[in-house]
């Protein structure tokens, strides 16, 4: 070859090995100085519930490991589809998140018909943040102490046991048609707009039943305005260790728990990924971050990208048989 064409090759490849290069470069000059503003942690869902309750612990934590706030943006509706589809929008740059949970992440994509957007091709998975058990509560007027006596009540007086819901397709509606359909039993579905107004009416009496996280239900178990029969995880909830699982009452597959992660819009520049990873890994083992958790009947659970994504997509495919099971969809 002659010297002017080795040259020219030589240049050639010089500079596009700079092209490469230097958006690597950009990246890891970000990173490091990542974040320098405040990050919005979206909650979709409205202010008081669990993942609000959750999201708010975790976003302090996380603002005082990376030295920025982090401020919690509640864009409730359409079963978190909302604030999903405003994270799933925004810019890859870190600086806006998205608290997901089950419910939302795996559930509503066989729920729903239409989405705009895609659990696994929309989000960059960051890190699971918390493990919740779910609760199964009575008003306490209703001469039921257990999940046994429950079944057995609900048998002596079918389709007259109402359970409230979060709403439609909500991991507690399903809940409440796993355990219709594990005991042979039949319950009245009453859907709401949302935990709190169910739990009110639970506690007025117009319902008798409702599946709950632990962290919403907690207050009212406490003041005795609910009643706790049973948990629905695979373990006996460290809050209620007293309080038998489902499994114990004679259901053996009935497990269902929450699990809570933090996600970014796809295509998230690696380090900055690791950042908010490696921040997250220290904020969950925080003593008071530790406790805080804990007090609501969560627990932290951290891990890495890989074991959130992984996490998702078997619930995707067993979340989407339950629903299939159910008949229940929604436009």
């Amino acid at each position: 070859m002659p010297a002017t064409s080795r040259r020219f090759v030589l240049a050639a490849a010089a500079k596009a090995a700079l092209a490469v290069a230097l958006p690597l470069a950009t990246q890891l000059a970000c990173a490091q100085d990542y974040p320098t503003k405040p990050i919005t942690l979206v909650v979709p869902f409205v202010a008081g519930g669990t993942t609000d309750i959750l999201g708010r612990i975790v976003a302090d934590g996380l603002g005082k490991k990376l030295g920025q706030p982090v401020i919690v943006d509640n864009r409730g509706g359409a079963g978190g589809n909302i604030g999903a589809a405003a994270v799933a929008n925004a810019k890859a740059d870190g600086y806006t998140l998205l608290m997901g949970y089950n419910g939302t992440n795996a559930i509503n994509p066989s729920l729903y018909k239409k989405l705009s957007w895609n659990p696994v091709n929309s989000f960059d998975p960051v890190s699971l943040v918390a493990r919740v058990n779910n609760v199964v509560v009575v008003n306490p007027t209703l001469p039921i102490k257990t999940l046994p006596e429950l079944v057995a009540y609900a048998k002596a007086h079918p389709g007259k046991v109402n359970y409230g819901s979060a709403g439609p397709g909500s991991i507690f509606h399903l809940a409440g048609e796993m355990l219709s359909q594990q005991a042979g039993i039949s319950m009245t579905h009453v859907p709401y707009k949302g935990a709190a107004p169910a739990l009110t009416d639970l506690m007025a009496g117009q319902t008798q039943v409702m599946f709950s996280t632990i962290p919403t239900a907690l207050p009212f178990i406490k003041s005795g305005q609910l009643r706790a029969i049973a948990v629905t995880g695979a373990q006996r909830s460290p809050v209620f260790s007293q309080l038998p699982t489902a499994r114990e009452g004679g259901l053996k597959d009935m497990v269902v728990d929450s699990w809570f992660g933090v996600f970014a819009p796809k295509g998230l520049p690696a380090p900055i990924l690791g950042r908010l990873n490696q921040a997250l890994h220290e904020v969950l083992v925080d003593p008071a971050v530790v406790r805080s958790l804990k007090e609501q009947g969560a627990e932290p659970v951290a891990s890495t990208p890989a074991e959130l994504a992984t996490l998702l997509a078997n619930d995707l495919k067993s979340w989407q048989a339950i629903v299939k099971s159910a008949s229940v969809s929604l436009d």
